[in-house]
């Protein structure tokens, strides 16, 4: 069996960081926020409240989740962009996803993303190859650059698409 934590595999990026790479990611956050709102539609109120797997998040809190996720990461990427390699807050994801505004209606959520996803692509649209070397500091990872990091939330927005999907198609909805 699959593991259900992580239906796309783990993020890993080993090649060359081009700007065609780049751009490849910036396009997966582009479109994002619509596959997301795809991947929910006609969910009725106790499928959104059905867990992706045993033991983890609800559809509804993934769907909050990214929206929080995103949101910091959007910030951490401007930080990195005007400050000299600043170090950034950690928080509890899971701590945020049990506060009362997980318990919304995921269109809330859904809305934010695709106004977020527009301002961050076009702020990545704008960067050049030396931004990509800018760095911030995460408290428990270390240094991480601007470029990997695109990837990575190219790739954490697949990620929780797929919990998602892959529910569905389980579960046969």
């Amino acid at each position: 069996m699959a593991d259900l934590r992580y239906p796309i595999g783990i993020f890993s990026f080993d090649d060359p960081l081009t700007m065609e790479v780049v751009e490849n990611w910036v396009k997966e956050m582009e479109v994002a926020p619509f596959q997301l709102r795809e991947a929910v539609r006609n969910l009725s109120e106790v499928q959104l409240d059905t867990q992706y797997r045993p033991g983890g998040w609800t559809v509804r809190q993934v769907v909050h989740h990214i929206a929080d996720s995103h949101m910091n990461s959007y910030i951490r990427f401007k930080l990195a962009l005007t400050e000299n390699q600043p170090t950034i807050r950690p928080y509890f994801e899971d701590r945020w996803a049990e506060l009362p505004d997980s318990k919304l209606p995921i269109d809330i959520s859904l809305s934010l993303l695709e106004a977020l996803h527009g301002r961050w692509v076009t702020l990545l649209r704008s960067l050049k190859e030396s931004d990509l070397e800018k760095t911030f500091v995460h408290p428990e990872s270390g240094v991480q650059t601007v470029g990997n990091t695109i990837g990575m939330y190219a790739w954490h927005g697949r990620h929780h698409i797929a919990h998602i999907t892959s529910l569905r198609n389980r579960l046969e909805w």
